[in-house]
């Protein structure tokens, strides 16, 4: 059985590679968006099982996106990790009042995003060192 579907969303590419690389390195499958349009074509197309979201996207941010999601039925309850390199404590605030489930500065450590994921995802949907669910 495959891994939980994880999308990623960061303007910056090698951040999205580098993300999509420790994570599907642990056995998610991932999903990458440069953009918030893209974000919520992707979530309206497949719901994923959490999303790893930046604050600062060109067009339509990280926050606004966040919004929307929280706004819809089918997607109010989609785990967000915000990543982002606002990390100021009234930015953090802000990401929790937008609805987001965990907020995480960057630079990040690749462990604790994925020990931060796998606490919001559960243990159900969390690979093991092989892949499996």
């Amino acid at each position: 059985m495959s891994g939980a579907r994880i999308l990623v969303a960061d303007d910056d590419e090698v951040l999205r590679r580098l993300v999509t690389h420790v994570l599907t390195r642990e056995g998610y499958q991932v999903v990458a968006a440069g953009n918030g349009e893209e974000v919520l074509q992707h979530v309206m197309a497949r719901r994923p099982d959490a999303i790893i979201l930046d604050a600062m996207m060109p067009g339509i941010d990280g926050l606004e996106v966040l919004h929307a999601l929280r706004q819809g039925e089918t997607t109010k309850d989609i785990p967000v990790i915000m990543l982002s390199a606002r990390s100021q404590e009234r930015d953090v605030v802000r990401g929790f009042d937008f609805g987001a489930n965990d907020y995480l500065g960057k630079p990040f450590k690749p462990g604790e995003l994925l020990v931060r994921l796998k606490r919001l995802i559960g243990a159900d949907s969390t690979p093991d060192r092989d892949g499996a669910a």
